[in-house]
């Protein structure tokens, strides 16, 4: 059962170090970043300088710096889901030091009511995926442990938010309606595809997770709205939100 993977009484059959050697320390602060068009308007806007890449028979993943009030800040084009995205965090702290990551991106509504024209901050996920369970006991929600701090943050810059459980999913196009019925009964208000595992491999490695997420289409009507989807995607508000969270932590 994928409930009995985690293992943390014996050791890894090999680490990165056999892949890229010893661990760097070049910066401490990452942004995790899912959209292109937010990717590309940073490069088109910052002096960036690419540090490493991320090494992957499919191609190589860049890793780029900008530095902004004096402090290097590394940034990349992450997979979408939890396995490839939870594995680009772990590998980008053996390639460049960082230990403090913040992920922001896009989810669906399960509560318009509550999400709409506010910034979604998950305190629990729950682990509807594989990557978690192979890094955290099993459970069905796994807590996002700087919730407390993210809410705080965004109560300084007057930020419009609302704190809730979110439902990670593996199953894009299987957000069915007795799925969806489930967590919305369990409280969740919005769906996306990272968080579980992502907070999983923070917490067994030590890193630090601020996430926050603006939701787009809405799945708890009666009938699917995307309307919002292309600007929750890309909209540059969220990369400003996160120059404002990475001079707070």
């Amino acid at each position: 059962m994928i409930t009995d993977s985690f293992d943390n009484k014996t050791m890894p059959i090999f680490t990165l170090k056999d892949f890229y050697g010893e661990r760097k320390r070049m910066l401490d602060t990452c942004l995790i970043l899912f959209s292109k068009e937010i990717y590309e308007a940073i490069l088109d806007a910052y002096p960036c300088t690419k540090i490493v890449e991320i090494n992957a028979a499919n191609g190589l993943v860049p890793i780029y710096k900008f530095t902004q009030e004096g402090k290097d800040i590394a940034f990349y084009l992450s997979a979408i889901g939890s396995a490839g995205a939870s594995e680009y965090c772990i590998e980008t702290n053996w390639l460049t030091g960082a230990e403090k990551f913040i992920m922001f991106g896009s989810a669906g509504s399960l509560n318009k009511e509550k999400t709409q024209g506010r910034f979604v901050i998950p305190t629990q996920a729950y682990r509807d995926e594989g990557m978690s369970y192979h890094y955290a006991p099993p459970s069905d929600y796994i807590t996002i442990k700087n919730s407390k701090k993210m809410a705080a943050i965004f109560e300084e810059l007057r930020l419009p938010y609302v704190e809730g459980r979110v439902w990670t999913t593996d199953a894009f196009l299987r957000e069915t309606a007795g799925q969806v019925a489930l967590r919305q009964k369990e409280g969740c208000i919005a769906v996306e595809m990272e968080l579980a595992g992502v907070q999983s491999v923070c917490d067994f490695h030590g890193f630090e997770l601020y996430d926050f997420l603006v939701t787009g289409d809405v799945l708890s009507e009666a009938a699917y709205e995307k309307e919002g989807l292309k600007d929750a995607n890309h909209n540059m508000d969220k990369f400003y939100i996160a120059l404002e969270i990475v001079k707070r932590i």
